[in-house]
């Protein structure tokens, strides 16, 4: 019994331990891409430019495609935004 007790007890500290090292290789991944988009938000903005412009160049229906896309969902989330709204306001 005594020996079961000690396997399970060194178990639960060996997954502690191994649970925090991938606590801490998850938040160094996470900062890192996070710092990368913070410094770089230009040169990725640009680079979005030209894919775009790229883009529009080699098949102007996708474009379209994309803004009607980008509309519909505005559009279905200014209508759910519209139907929460009343009933926030009778709490």
């Amino acid at each position: 019994m005594n020996n079961i007790l000690q396997e399970l007890t060194d178990e639960n500290i060996r997954l502690k331990h191994e649970n925090d090292e991938l606590k801490l290789k998850l938040e160094k991944y996470n900062n890192s891409r996070t710092n990368y988009y913070e410094k770089n938000k230009e040169v990725i903005n640009e680079k979005a430019k030209q894919r775009l412009k790229r883009l529009a160049k080699e098949n102007p229906d996708k474009i379209k495609e994309y803004a009607r896309a980008a509309y519909l969902k505005q559009k279905e989330k200014k209508r759910l935004e519209k139907q929460e709204q009343p009933t926030n306001e009778n709490i």
